[in-house]
């Protein structure tokens, strides 16, 4: 029998190079990011769906969807 692992995928956001620019926040449909401060986009974790809509977004080309685990 051949065990399925499922594969979760979450944004992530390299924080040192964002310019908070709010680009990710309008376009998620789960309210996941947000830029608390100004300083840098922050997902939570728990919202995020995986779609990938931020990472298109962002015009710095800083977020990316990581596999986390199931």
């Amino acid at each position: 029998m051949q065990t399925i692992i499922k594969r979760i995928k979450k944004a992530y956001v390299e924080t040192e190079n964002c310019v908070a620019c709010g680009c990710c926040v309008k376009v998620c449909p789960r309210d996941a990011i947000s830029v608390p401060d100004g300083i840098c986009a922050l997902v939570a974790v728990q919202k995020c769906i995986g779609c990938g809509l931020c990472a298109r977004e962002c015009p710095a080309s800083i977020i990316s969807l990581l596999e986390v685990p199931a």
